[in-house]
């Protein structure tokens, strides 16, 4: 389970955060060392959520802090552009060891 998993509105999407949660675990598959060395970075990508939407998924590793420090990892998924603030966010921070 994430740190943080909020809906943008006021409700939460049931696939929306299956699917977010799924890629933050995915995300966290680095150790802060691997992670250190790409932050901060993002990407995003198109893909498919457990109903079968068409989503796009962001990914960011962002200090949490000061550089060096530990890692805040989010994800965020929505229906596209024009849906981003009907998105799922998950999030979790990533100690520096």
């Amino acid at each position: 389970m994430s740190d943080y998993l909020a809906p943008m509105t006021d409700t939460l999407d049931p696939d929306l955060a299956a699917m977010a949660e799924d890629e933050l675990t995915r995300a966290l598959t680095l150790s802060w060392r691997d992670l250190s060395t790409l932050t901060p970075w993002g990407d995003s990508f198109d893909g498919f959520s457990p109903a079968g939407r068409q989503v796009t998924v962001e990914r960011n590793y962002l200090w949490a802090g000061d550089p060096g420090g530990d890692i805040l990892c989010e994800v965020t998924v929505f229906g596209g552009p024009s849906r981003y603030d009907e998105g799922v966010r998950a999030s979790r921070l990533v100690r520096k060891p």
